[in-house]
């Protein structure tokens, strides 16, 4: 299955390479697009946010058929997917952040948070920093990693981009504020679609080893879905959990953003998370990766098939 084949070849890249430079990278060149077009098309109407999502897509889906037409399906996938997924470069943002927090650096911790976070970092301490980095990690190993991947594999180089499309559009406008209240509620409801699917079968491979030595694998999970049902996500919360039950810590709790609060209920029934745990968490993300790098080669290596062996007479 070329198609298999392609997304590991991807993902492998990033892993290797991480981001292009942010001033040759396509996805950046989108944000700046949209940003153009998002004052032009703005209203506070959900039809005029509904409009520009479909442009956003669109632009998406455009661009995956011409890197098709330009270089074949095969290698427009593996491209794509190289451009969609961001797993090293969150790995590096996390890890960063850690080790400043490592050394104690706590208000450089929290103002490297800034790139990595949208809640205010001025007041959290120690603690509040290592939760909001493992928050993170949690979240954007399947916006950032599992879902890409998901969508190259339905729909090759068009439908990562629209994904990734989505997602980006999310990050701009999907905002519970007095300008993205409705506009961007298109948005933020189709990349909650777009995530639903790869949201859930990320949790589930994070709880796999739990379910599989617990007592009680029905209770596990009746738990972890009852904890993600208060985060204002119906996939953040879930693989956030996940995250949360499978290191032992508690997240969760109140965020806040600028001036507002957000309750997110608490999630997991270990300790707090502290600076130690930001590097596991992102030991778990890498594994996943790496372990879904290694399915997508099964996958081409079964689809293929042995060859059978010819006699010339």
């Amino acid at each position: 299955m070329k198609r298999a084949a392609a997304i590991a070849a991807g993902l492998v890249a990033d892993r290797l390479l991480g981001e292009p430079p942010t001033a040759w990278h396509p996805i950046a060149w989108f944000g700046s697009v949209m940003g153009h077009l998002e004052p032009r098309i703005h209203a506070d109407r959900r039809r005029n946010g509904v409009a520009y999502t479909t442009a956003g897509v669109a632009l998406g889906v455009g661009a995956g058929l011409a890197m098709r037409r330009i270089t074949g399906p095969t290698a427009a996938t593996a491209v794509a997917t190289g451009l969609a997924v961001a797993g090293r470069m969150l790995d590096e943002e996390a890890t960063r952040i850690g080790d400043r927090l490592l050394a104690g650096d706590l208000e450089g911790a929290r103002g490297a948070l800034r790139s990595l976070v949208g809640r205010s970092p001025d007041d959290l301490d120690e603690a509040s920093v290592s939760r909001a980095v493992i928050e993170s990690v949690a979240e954007n190993s399947v916006d950032a990693v599992t879902a890409a991947a998901f969508w190259a594999l339905v729909g090759g180089a068009p439908a990562v981009l629209a994904y990734r499309a989505i997602n980006t559009m999310d990050a701009m406008v999907g905002h519970h504020n007095a300008r993205y209240e409705r506009f961007g509620w298109a948005s933020a409801r189709l990349d909650d679609l777009a995530n639903w699917l790869p949201a859930r079968l990320s949790a589930l491979w994070v709880l796999t080893p739990l379910l599989a030595r617990s007592p009680e694998p029905a209770a596990l999970l009746r738990t972890v879905r009852r904890q993600a049902s208060v985060h204002p996500s119906p996939n953040g919360g879930l693989i956030e959990a996940a995250y949360a039950h499978r290191l032992g810590v508690t997240l969760g709790g109140t965020n806040r953003y600028g001036t507002r609060d957000e309750h997110r209920g608490l999630l997991g029934d270990g300790p707090a998370a502290g600076p130690a745990d930001i590097e596991r968490a992102v030991t778990l993300r890498r594994r996943a990766a790496a372990q879904l790098t290694l399915a997508l080669i099964a996958l081409t290596l079964l689809r293929r098939g042995p060859r059978r062996r010819t006699t010339r007479r």
